[in-house]
C-alpha cells in the first residue's frame, strides 16, 4: 500500500541503495528480527548457566553468532522499545512521554512520514512482514465517523469490518499478521494486512490469575469468536515459518521478517505439550515455548538453504516482570542478578539478551561487551547494505557493524545510551558510569517506585543516583554525592541529547 509520502521515501532510499542493488542479492542478506516480550537476560542458559529453563535454540544462536553482554532497550517497557527498534529514535521524542499504549485501540504512534526499517528496506527491493504483536497503535475507522477514544471502551464505535487507516502497511510492511497490542489487552483478534481476520463480536470477562500456578491474566474486552490465548504463539510462529517458506519459493529478492513474539508476556499460556516442562511454573514453560518458536524459524532457514546469508537478530523488548518473591519461590533469576525488573530504570528493566547471527560475515561463538541499544538496528542494517549517509534518519541509531565484523576501530560507535522507565524517569550511561536523574526510586514496578528529591520525607541534598557499574553492577551504592563534577557532566550530556533532537 503506497501513499505519496511512502512512494517518495522509497524513491529516495532507492538512490541510497543503488550501489548495493547493482552488486546483486549476495550483498542484500535476508533479515529476521525476533523481539521477545518480557524475556529476561537470565532466562536463556547461554546467558545464565544456572537458568532452570532449557533454551537450546536460543543457545544455538549464541554458538553460531555474536552474543552481547551490555545490550539495552531504549525503554524498560514495551511500546516505546518497539518504536525505537523500528525507527532508531528514542520514543520520548514522540508523543508518548511515559508508559505504554494502554490497549489495542490507541492511534498509531509512529509518525506518518517517519522512516522505519521496513520502509528503508523498500529501496533495496525487500519484501517485509510483521508477524506477532504490534502494540504501536492503529488508526481504526469508526462506524459513525467519530474519532476513536482509546481511553474508554470504544467497541461500539469501531468499524472492525473496515481496514485500518494507518498501520504496519503504511510503514513499509507488505504483509502483517498481528494482535493489536499485548496478549492481555483487548481487542482480542488477529489483524491480517490491516483488517480484522474476524471481528470481535464476543466478550471475555478477563482473568485475574497470575502467580497461582497458571499465568492466565488478561483484561476484559471484546474478543473474536474462536480467538485462543493458548494458540497465539503457535499461530504467529506458523505464519512466520510460512513467510520464510514463501520467500524461499518465490526466489525474488531478499526478505525482512519482523517477528515480535507475544511471549513470555502475560498471559502465560503455554500449550499442553509445554506445560510442566520446567521448574519455573507457567512462566518457565512459556519461555520454553518461546525457544521452540525460535527453533522453528531456524529450521525453516536451514530447510531452505537460507541460513548462511540471513541476519538473525534476537532480543527482548525489556527485562522480565519477575519480582524478588518469584526469584525466591522458584530459585530462578530471570533478570540474571541485575537490580529490579521490567519497567524499572535499574539494569534489569532494560539490560536484555541480544544475539546476532550472520554466518556469512559474523564469527560464531563471539562475545562482545560493547555498549549497544535496540535503537541501533536501523543504522546497523543500513550500514550492512552500503555506505551510511550522514543525513540518515534514525536520530538515536548508531551502527555497531564494525563490532559484528570484528573490527577494532571504535570510531563512530556509541558514546552513551539514554535509559527511560515506565514513569518517564531518565538515566544516562557512559562507560562505567550510570546517572539516574531526579529520582531516588525505581521509576517502575519495584518499590520504592517514586522518590523525588525534596518531596515528602525524601532528602533534597541527594538529587539522583550515580552508580559505577564496573565495581557495583548490582547498583547498591549510590555515589551521587561523591562525584559532583561527574554528575554535572553527565547531566549536561543528557540534556544536550534531549534538546538537540538527536544523539548520533
Amino acid at each position: 500500500m503506497y501513499t505519496k509520502t511512502k512512494l517518495a521515501a522509497a524513491l529516495l532510499l532507492a538512490l541510497w541503495a543503488w550501489p548495493a542493488l547493482a552488486q546483486g542479492s549476495a550483498d542484500r542478506p535476508n533479515i529476521i528480527v525476533i523481539l521477545c516480550d518480557d524475556l529476561g537476560q537470565g532466562d536463556p542458559t547461554c546467558y545464565n548457566p544456572d537458568s532452570k529453563i532449557p533454551t537450546p535454540h536460543i543457545d544455538r544462536l549464541a554458538r553460531e553468532g555474536m552474543r552481547f553482554t551490555d545490550a539495552h532497550t531504549n525503554s524498560s517497557v514495551c511500546t516505546p522499545t518497539r518504536y525505537g527498534v523500528l525507527t532508531g529514535r528514542y520514543c520520548w521524542r514522540s508523543r508518548l512521554k511515559q508508559g505504554v499504549l494502554w490497549n489495542g485501540w490507541a492511534r498509531a504512534l509512529i509518525e506518518a512520514d517517519r522512516t522505519t526499517i521496513a520502509s528503508m528496506l523498500e529501496g533495496y527491493d525487500y519484501t517485509s512482514a510483521a508477524i506477532g504483536k504490534w502494540h504501536l497503535g492503529w488508526d481504526w475507522q469508526s462506524t459513525d465517523g467519530s474519532e476513536i477514544n482509546a481511553n474508554h471502551h470504544p467497541a461500539g464505535a469501531v468499524d472492525y469490518e473496515a481496514p485500518v487507516e494507518r498501520g504496519p502497511g503504511h510503514f513499509g510492511f507488505d504483509h502483517c499478521y498481528l494482535i493489536p497490542a499485548s496478549l492481555d489487552m483487548g481487542p482480542y483478534l488477529w489483524l491480517v494486512d490491516g483488517a480484522a481476520q474476524q471481528p470481535p463480536t464476543e466478550h471475555t470477562e478477563g482473568s485475574r490469575r497470575r502467580w497461582d500456578g497458571g499465568g492466565g491474566y488478561w483484561r476484559a474486552g471484546p474478543i473474536a469468536p474462536g480467538f485462543d490465548f493458548y494458540d497465539a504463539v503457535p499461530a504467529c510462529t506458523e505464519q512466520a515459518v510460512a513467510f520464510v517458506e514463501s520467500a524461499a519459493a518465490r526466489d525474488h529478492g531478499p526478505f525482512f521478517l519482523y517477528f515480535p513474539l507475544p511471549a513470555p508476556h502475560t498471559p502465560w499460556m503455554p500449550t499442553p505439550e509445554f506445560q510442566g516442562d520446567t521448574e519455573v511454573g507457567w512462566y518457565g514453560d512459556f519461555v520454553a515455548q518461546t525457544d521452540w518458536s525460535v527453533g522453528r524459524i531456524l529450521a525453516a532457514l536451514d530447510r531452505n538453504g537460507l541460513a548462511e546469508n540471513t541476519i538473525v537478530i534476537f532480543t527482548s523488548d525489556n527485562g522480565s516482570h519477575w519480582p524478588e518473591a518469584q526469584i525466591a519461590e522458584f530459585g530462578h533469576d530471570a533478570n540474571n542478578g541485575w537490580r529490579g525488573q521490567k519497567a524499572d530504570i535499574y539494569e534489569a528493566g532494560h539490560r536484555v539478551p541480544f544475539i546476532v547471527r550472520w554466518p556469512a560475515r559474523v564469527e560464531g561463538g563471539a562475545v562482545s561487551d560493547r555498549l549497544v541499544c535496540t535503537t541501533d538496528l536501523i543504522a546497523t542494517l543500513a550500514d550492512a547494505l552500503g555506505k551510511l549517509p550522514e543525513d540518515f534518519p534514525g536520530e538515536d541509531s548508531i551502527s555497531f557493524l564494525p563490532v559484528l565484523l570484528g573490527e577494532n576501530d571504535a570510531q563512530g560507535l556509541r558514546e552513551a545510551v539514554v535509559h527511560h522507565s515506565l514513569n518517564g524517569t531518565f538515566a544516562i550511561r557512559r562507560g562505567e558510569w550510570k546517572l539516574i536523574v531526579d529520582q531516588l526510586g525505581s521509576g517502575g514496578f519495584t518499590a520504592p517506585r517514586n522518590r523525588v528529591p525534596g518531596q515528602g520525607d525524601v532528602p533534597a541534598d541527594i538529587g539522583g543516583q550515580l552508580y559505577n557499574l564496573s565495581n557495583d553492577p548490582a547498583e547498591q551504592h549510590n555515589v551521587w554525592s561523591d562525584h559532583p563534577d561527574l554528575v554535572a557532566e553527565l547531566t549536561e550530556l543528557l540534556e544536550s541529547y534531549r534538546t538537540a533532537g538527536h544523539s548520533r
